[in-house]
């Protein structure tokens, strides 16, 4: 099966903020519901061997894995039946076996479990506990276990396992020293490379051997980005990987871990990082390479896969199209097909028949509905820097002194694309310019504009923002009087920072789960990410030894600056964000007279995840918009 690796810079997070005004809207507005329903059916996988899709569906209101046989259908069944919690992930370790997890909320305990298909038959295979599991891809039955990782022993640490899936107690293959951050398998099961970390250097590992100690075989700053995708067939030394080492941006190697050098550069990109890779963990071949600029682009290494995509992408002319899985023969795929006006659908593509079968649309509701096509813009930021983003008009037939949301995203190690987003057609239908900028820091962009990024959160990065609206209104397009922000996560402190350093510029804010204090951020770093801590003192900065920089640019100590209305949505299991800041911050805006909309609910976290709330808050979002712009 292909195994897709995203690999992300670093650490961070971004904030909801909104656009305000009264306007003229002409196009129909569709109900809010319509743009935030969420899927009966998600997660398809192909079972190895090509003979059933699983994926979750809605019974008795919890999320179940249901087994779809594209040999005789009437073999489809229903395979979990919880009903007080939901299926949170599931894989299939062979043909005929599916492990999965289930809990209220990914914030639970561990609960793992393995189920026959044909016979129903489920076992535990771990007992409940308060730790955490990483499976080691690919996720692949060697006998009666499976590879993973457990931190349990410690909780800043992760062993490496054997879990058997007949429920027999996990065994302890390689005890952590502590720094070990990842392990990888070869595909016979050997775990023969593993990566340490200790937040400023990253080292590679390897032994020949599982009764052989690691060799530290090369080390490199937190700058420089090794990632392994899959080991070279035949080879038990020569990995594929995306590195940036002695470049800018994330290129295709193959990477000897024997000797610590890379011997080939197999593909790069002279404008953005490489993204996933198709690499076929059967085969132990690469398949295609990945990279987008304005929207995905891939570059294919399998000439017969690379007719077969063809002949599919035929079908849907001028749509998007992501493989999600493949079965070991490359004949059956699980494919999403959309574009930036079409949540799309989730469709199997049989090979050999050359026929694709809707299995579900993404949003039925709004298939009919006519949406803004997203369009791309760059420009120069006040010290030279070239910024990209995507603008979204309004249906109104207007373009020009347009209200304007700036719409942030999360990380900041992220970065916009072309795909479709309900948030951005929501605003859009509402009458509002979208404004959504790759700023610096962003991820998909090379070492450079990453690490421009570093120790901005309140300085250069925000002021990318404000570049870029100050240009759309040179240019015409924006009203200067009707500009808001928002965002979620980093997004969302984006917002706040705005509302309390940049009230003169922007009209009003709209925060989800934004980071009121960076105090707070980095105490509630989870011990599990410990390890890099260092590594956000580089990105960040460090709160001990840069107390002024972080209390100058924590919103939550600068409240009585806020002179614009705010929305503030906050979750009561959100670590990052927590209630007592939300709290003082809202208050504080409360005694000024300054109008503040505070949306808490204590069964979520850092994202909403209850369709109802969801709703709620775009409803929410909607209502102060009108009437603040």
């Amino acid at each position: 099966m292909f195994r897709f690796l995203l690999w992300v810079f670093a650490v961070g997070l971004f904030v909801v903020s909104a656009s305000c005004g009264n306007k003229q809207n002409t196009n129909k507005l569709i109900p809010v519901e319509d743009f935030f329903v969420k899927p009966e059916k998600s997660n398809f996988k192909l079972s190895p061997d090509g003979r059933r899709i699983a994926y979750l569906g809605v019974d008795d209101h919890c999320k179940n894995i249901f087994v779809l046989d594209l040999q005789d259908k009437n073999k489809s069944k229903q395979l979990t039946y919880q009903s007080d919690m939901n299926v949170q992930y599931f894989f299939w370790a062979s043909d005929s076996l599916i492990v999965y997890s289930n809990s209220h909320s990914p914030q639970d305990s561990l609960r793992i479990y393995s189920v026959l298909v044909d016979s129903e038959k489920t076992t535990p295979l771990l007992p409940t506990k308060n730790a955490r599991l990483r499976w080691l891809a690919p996720h692949t039955l060697h006998g009666n276990y499976l590879l993973a990782t457990l931190n349990n022993r410690d909780s800043t640490a992760f062993d490496l396992y054997k879990i058997f899936v007949d429920g027999s107690a996990p065994q302890l293959l390689t005890r952590n020293p502590g720094n070990i951050s990842k392990w990888f398998a070869s595909p016979d099961g050997k775990v023969r490379l593993a990566m340490t970390n200790d937040s400023v250097q990253e080292s590679i590992l390897y032994r020949a051997e599982e009764d052989m100690p690691f060799q530290q075989v090369t080390t490199t700053d937190y700058q420089t980005l090794i990632r392994p995708l899959g080991f070279v067939k035949d080879s038990h030394t020569h990995i594929y990987a995306l590195s940036n080492d002695n470049r800018d941006r994330l290129s295709l190697v193959e990477y000897n871990v024997s000797t610590g050098e890379e011997e080939r550069l197999i593909f790069e990109n002279s404008e953005v990082d490489l993204e996933p890779v198709g690499y076929s963990d059967h085969l132990q071949e690469l398949i295609f390479s990945q990279y987008t600029i304005n929207k995905v682009k891939r570059h294919f290494f399998h000439p017969t896969f690379q007719q077969n995509f063809n002949k599919l992408s035929a079908k849907f002319d001028n749509q998007s199209i992501d493989i999600l899985d493949t079965d070991t023969s490359m004949y059956h795929w699980i494919v999403k097909v959309y574009t930036d006006v079409h949540a799309g659908g989730i469709y199997h593509y049989d090979v050999l028949k050359d026929t694709a079968e809707l299995l579900e649309e993404m949003n039925p509701k709004l298939l009919t509905a006519t949406l803004s096509p997203k369009e791309t813009v760059s420009f120069q930021s006040r010290d030279g820097l070239t910024l990209h983003g995507y603008l979204t008009y309004p249906l109104t037939g207007k373009r020009e002194k347009l209200p304007v949301v700036v719409l942030v995203h999360d990380g900041p190690n992220r970065r916009e694309t072309s795909n479709f987003d309900a948030e951005v057609q929501f605003l859009a239908n509402r009458g509002y310019l979208v404004f959504q900028l790759n700023y610096r820091g962003s991820a998909g962009y090379g070492k450079k504009f990453w690490t421009a990024g570093f120790k901005e959160w309140g300085g250069k990065i925000q002021a990318d923002m404000i570049d870029g609206v100050t240009w759309l209104i040179h240019q015409g397009i924006v009203d200067k009087n009707r500009v808001a922000i928002m965002g979620s996560g980093f997004g969302g402190y984006s917002a706040l920072h705005a509302a309390t350093y940049n009230s003169s510029f922007y009209k009003c804010a709209i925060s989800m789960s934004g980071y009121t204090n960076l105090f707070t951020y980095f105490r509630e770093i989870p011990p599990y990410h410990q390890q890099y801590v260092r590594l956000f003192y580089n990105i960040i900065g460090n709160p001990s030894k840069e107390y002024e920089m972080f209390k100058a640019i924590s919103p939550v100590f600068h409240a009585d600056k806020v002179k614009i209305p705010v929305l503030f949505a906050q979750g009561g299991k959100d670590r990052f964000s927590s209630l007592t800041d939300a709290n003082q911050f809202v208050q504080k805006m409360k005694n000024n007279n300054v109008p503040i909309k505070y949306i808490y609910r204590e069964e979520e976290g850092r994202r909403f995840r209850s369709e109802e709330n969801i709703i709620n808050y775009y409803q929410e979002v909607e209502a102060f918009l009108n009437k603040y712009l």
